[in-house]
């Protein structure tokens, strides 16, 4: 079942539940329509005793026979009781009171003598029990309305408005005026109507409302009982529904709340195993089934003039030098990654400052440090050529086979076979392969639920992975101090300035880039590092990775351990050299990298340029560089040769 389907059967539920705890409990069911019209009938005939042959006056006579009628006629009264919502009880008893209103206004006009009501009842003070009800005060017409005005008066749940006049002449008297109680009625109703309408499904509100359903609904029971004692009795009938429809009420409002909190603990394990399960895949190694471009190797053609190896900075500066050079060179980049070549140092920099704007474009655009804004990818998608149709085209370009790996070259034939086997022959060819991201060996040999909170910095993917967690107000520890790992603590830092987000950076040396900084300039910059809010352990090393559901914890070389829910790993990387083994080339055993000469020529029309190559200096000797500055001369240098261009003059 999905959480989706879960969502929708708990709102489901939840409604239900409110609407049977608004409907009035313990009512009787509606009788049947001739028994309700021959109830109505008889109660009419309440009203015919009631009244003189005229329809003006009452005697004692009549009113003390009416008083036994209207014991043995009390069942039919209650009977006529219907169910209605408690939410339209007001505007139930507000249309009935405009409907008498009205008829009896139209009476009155009929018939200027129905003031004479007020007169038999100042004389018999017998009567005063039966005054507060509207049947003594509507006057009923002739013939056939004489009965149905009649029964519409004694169905009625509150005093007619044309009563007060009789009740201020009668203020005097011994007995005391009923119509008070509906006019208190008539004030709290609407508050208790508005409490019954709101939205929120707190009880503690609902029973701290002024009105309940009590008096309410016992005032009803009594004005529509009709005559002397029915009130009183219907009222005690009406506080027995009352009570309980606060039972019904209470216990539909526990079920809803118990169905609510159910319903919450199952969606909360839901989401939290597939939370669980999304970052379980999150910082670890991923093994996902990527669509190449093209969609198979056999798309790609047999032969290319020129033959690029690497999709990073290093190759297309290479690129750049060789279509400088030959405008209408057909080169073909093959990359292991999913995306066309890009920057890889505003990952670390430019790009955390302009996150912090507002969300990051498709194409990763960002602000320079001279005010100029510009996107990661080097070139938009339309720069680049359809691999599938590289040898066709005229004025040549650069295509670019994304997700495919080279297993094996052949500097003699000059043919590079792919990771499937398929061949491609090339007439120049440029190793830029670059260098993979080095791990701790307390972080690679520790449980695979340690590794899942591990993770490198070197892709735009690590750049959204690490946003995600900083938005999530999580805790993130950088390890090395180098210059991602320093450049990213106080990016970092900068981003989450405002969110409260917990940042700290260990390694085992005195300050932040000691290795390529002298001791006070290595020392200001961890001032600098520290004064940006992150917390700063230097001489500290990781010594063992525990993790619990949740978080890791971290044991330092210090005594001291730190509670955190990310580790990004910045220790340096290591040349990517897994083609010198298949295909007969040299790797330095100092400074690791392909053994090439000052030319970064390695074999006979086959260069490497980059962070992979161990190059000959003729000033410095051998050495290995990684660096982006380097990365785009020694790649340029790459391209110039590969089209014959000689530097030496």
């Amino acid at each position: 079942m999905s959480i989706c389907s879960l969502r929708g059967l708990n709102v489901r539920f939840c409604r239900q539940a409110y609407i049977l705890a608004h409907v009035r409990a313990g009512v009787s069911p509606m009788p049947g329509r001739s028994k309700l019209r021959l109830n109505l009938c008889e109660c009419s005939n309440l009203h015919a005793i009631n009244s003189n042959n005229r329809g003006y006056a009452v005697n004692a006579t009549a009113t003390a026979s009416a008083r036994e009628e209207l014991k043995t006629l009390k069942p039919c009264l209650l009977a006529v009781i219907t169910p209605s919502r408690g939410a339209h009880n007001n505007l139930y008893q507000m249309v009935k009171k405009r409907t008498l209103e009205a008829r009896t206004k139209l009476q009155h006009n009929k018939f200027p003598n129905n003031q004479a009501c007020e007169e038999p009842l100042k004389k018999h003070s017998s009567a005063c029990n039966d005054q507060s009800e509207s049947t003594m005060c509507s006057s009923p017409s002739f013939g056939s309305s004489t009965k149905r005005q009649s029964s519409q008066s004694s169905s009625s749940t509150s005093s007619s408005t044309f009563c007060k006049p009789q009740n201020e002449k009668t203020a005097n008297d011994s007995c005391p005026p009923k119509p008070e109680k509906p006019d208190k009625t008539t004030k709290i109703c609407p508050k208790n109507t508005e409490l019954l309408q709101a939205n929120d499904c707190n009880v503690s509100k609902r029973k701290k409302g002024t009105c309940d359903k009590k008096p309410c609904d016992g005032g009803g029971d009594g004005s529509e009982g009709g005559g002397d004692g029915a009130g009183g009795r219907g009222g005690a009938r009406g506080s027995d529904l009352g009570n309980d429809e606060a039972t019904r009420k209470t216990k539909m409002l526990l079920a809803m709340l118990a169905a609510l909190g159910l319903g919450g603990l199952l969606l909360w394990l839901l989401t939290r195993r597939t939370r669980k399960s999304s970052e379980s895949t999150e910082c670890g190694p991923v093994s996902k089934s990527f669509t190449t471009v093209p969609a198979s190797s056999a798309d790609l053609p047999k032969h290319v003039p020129y033959l690029l190896i690497g999709g990073g900075t290093a190759s297309f500066s290479a690129f750049r030098a060789i279509k400088s050079n030959d405008p209408r060179a057909k080169v073909l980049m093959i990359t292991n990654e999913m995306r066309k070549p890009y920057m890889r140092p505003p990952l670390s920099k430019e790009l955390w400052y302009s996150a912090e704007k507002g969300e990051i474009t498709k194409d990763y655009r960002f602000k320079q440090w001279t005010g100029a804004e510009r996107s990661l990818f080097f070139e938009p998608e339309e720069f680049f050529v359809d691999p599938t149709k590289l040898m066709e085209t005229v004025n040549g370009g650069i295509a670019v086979a994304q997700g495919f790996t080279v297993r094996k070259i052949d500097p003699v034939k000059h043919i590079a076979t792919l990771s499937d086997g398929y061949e491609i022959s090339y007439d120049e060819c440029l190793i830029a392969t670059g260098c993979k991201p080095k791990n701790l060996d307390v972080f690679e040999h520790a449980s695979p639920s340690v590794r899942e909170k591990v993770m490198m910095y070197r892709t735009p993917d690590d750049f959204d992975r690490l946003k995600r967690y900083a938005d999530e107000k999580k805790s993130i520890t950088i390890v090395g101090n180098g210059f991602t790992g320093s450049e990213l603590a106080c990016s970092l830092a900068n981003y989450a300035k405002d969110k409260k987000v917990k940042i700290y950076q260990i390694f085992g040396e005195a300050g932040n880039m000691s290795k390529v900084l002298p001791d006070y300039l290595s020392k200001w910059t961890t001032a600098k590092v520290e004064s940006m809010g992150v917390c700063v352990m230097p001489d500290t090393i990781v010594k063992e990775a525990q993790r619990d559901e949740t978080v890791l914890k971290l044991s330092l070389s210090n005594g001291k351990s730190i509670l955190t829910d990310v580790v990004v790993v910045c220790v340096g990387c290591e040349p990517n050299t897994t083609l010198a083994a298949t295909s007969g080339l040299e790797v330095d055993k100092s400074f690791g990298g392909f053994v090439v000469n000052a030319e970064l020529e390695a074999r006979r029309n086959l260069f490497v340029a980059g962070d992979v190559s161990c190059f000959y200096d003729p000033l410095l000797g051998r050495r290995r560089v990684e660096h982006h500055d380097h990365s785009v001369v020694s790649g340029r240098l790459a391209g110039e040769n590969m089209v014959g261009k000689s530097l030496i003059r």
